[in-house]
């Protein structure tokens, strides 16, 4: 039960971020490039460095090899995340988030193919439940997919795979060296990554004049964002060595629950910053959506 515990911290976390993404770049970064905002979660990797180094001084005893993989892995992170802030400039938080289980299915067929993991029966009936209750939640009244639009479909799907793939490697060297070595190398990869961002000199100049004019809010609101984020990431990380690959990316697919659920209580407690459609139609879809995934997750967890 543990794992379950650590791989819900991801949701929760993940979708107080997703409507603090979508805030950011409406707020500032309607006519910016989102690979500005990434420049911020590379800083957050940065300062994370010094402690993990303080903390488990071996991170320096690693193969070459193993260390460039895990930098890799970082960087692949965080090209994902530049592809879903691109696609969260075009569309809603809440048709968003239900694309991201697609990282769902990539997460089991990587980890079938490179780490060996094979789910039984009820495991795959239960990341069926759970992944079919969150894309549930993109229907229309008529059943249909909301907002599938080419270019975003091409980018959450570009996202969804990456994010897959990177959290696969994670876990292949996270069993082989510890948690925080590896986290310490991922977050080495973010920074490189962040690094090659700046030296865009487009970038660089849309960094500084997003300094000059909003630096205390964005420095604010985009800090408290990367800790949630932080928190959410090092929880699903940790909870991928306690169960395999695939069932701890079907339970971080309730991210679309918690994402509606937090819609909620904006609509009613602060409506300028996100709103939801309460009518009757649409809570006894989202109701019916959130019995599959607790289903999913009984049986997930048997």
């Amino acid at each position: 039960m543990l794992w379950l515990l650590f791989a819900f911290s991801g949701p929760v976390f993940w979708a107080a971020s997703t409507h603090i993404d979508k805030y950011l770049v409406e707020r500032y970064f309607k006519e910016s490039d989102t690979a500005v905002l990434m420049l911020f979660t590379a800083f957050i990797g940065v300062l994370m460095l010094p402690f993990i180094w303080y903390l488990v001084p071996g991170v320096f005893a690693l193969p070459l090899m193993s260390v460039l993989v895990m930098m890799a892995s970082g960087a692949l992170y965080m090209g994902a995340m530049l592809f879903y802030l691109r696609a969260l400039q075009t569309e809603e938080a809440s048709v968003i988030a239900p694309l991201f289980q697609l990282s769902t299915l990539f997460t089991f067929a990587l980890g079938y193919l490179v780490l060996g993991e094979v789910l039984t029966p009820l495991e795959l009936l239960g990341c069926a439940l759970i992944v079919a209750g969150a894309l549930s939640l993109s229907l229309d009244s008529q059943m249909r997919f909301r907002g599938m639009k080419a270019r975003l479909m091409a980018l959450m799907l570009a996202a969804t795979f990456v994010l897959a793939l990177s959290t696969v490697i994670f876990k292949l060297f996270a069993v082989e060296d510890s948690f925080w070595v590896t986290t310490f190398w991922t977050y080495a990869g973010e920074a490189l990554f962040g690094v090659g961002l700046i030296l865009v000199p487009a970038y660089f100049r849309q960094l500084v004049a997003l300094i000059r004019t909003n630096v205390k809010a964005v420095l604010g609101i985009n800090g408290a964002n990367e800790l949630i984020n932080l928190g959410g990431g090092l929880g699903v990380r940790y909870a991928t060595l306690l169960a395999p690959v695939a069932l701890v990316s079907a339970v971080s697919s309730t991210t679309t629950l918690f994402v509606f659920g937090f819609g909620i209580l904006l609509t009613f407690f602060a409506p300028s910053l996100g709103r939801e459609d309460l009518s009757r139609r649409n809570l006894i879809r989202k109701g019916a959506a959130a019995l599959l995934v607790a289903a999913g997750i009984v049986l997930a967890n048997r």
